[in-house]
């Protein structure tokens, strides 16, 4: 399993499963290949939904990030 933090909080946001986390590292844009965080904000969840990313993960992501207008999410696996 993997779990996300809220990187600003570092407060989980929840766990999620390996096939979720590969479909974010092929969606999302890593600076390097040690990469293990992502910012995401309404317009990134909204293209995650729009390219069927599991339903789970996006309402995990919408609920994280609330009314904000972004947030820098990190997964650790355990």
């Amino acid at each position: 399993m993997v779990q996300l933090f809220d990187t600003e909080t570092d407060k989980p946001i929840g766990t999620i499963t390996e096939e979720q986390l590969q479909f974010l590292i092929d969606e999302l844009e890593e600076e390097s290949e040690s990469d293990q965080d992502y910012y995401v904000d309404a317009a990134t969840i909204e293209m995650l939904e729009a390219d069927a990313g599991d339903p789970a993960l996006v309402t995990l992501l919408r609920s994280a990030l609330g009314t904000r207008e972004g947030m820098e999410v990190r997964w650790v696996k355990s």
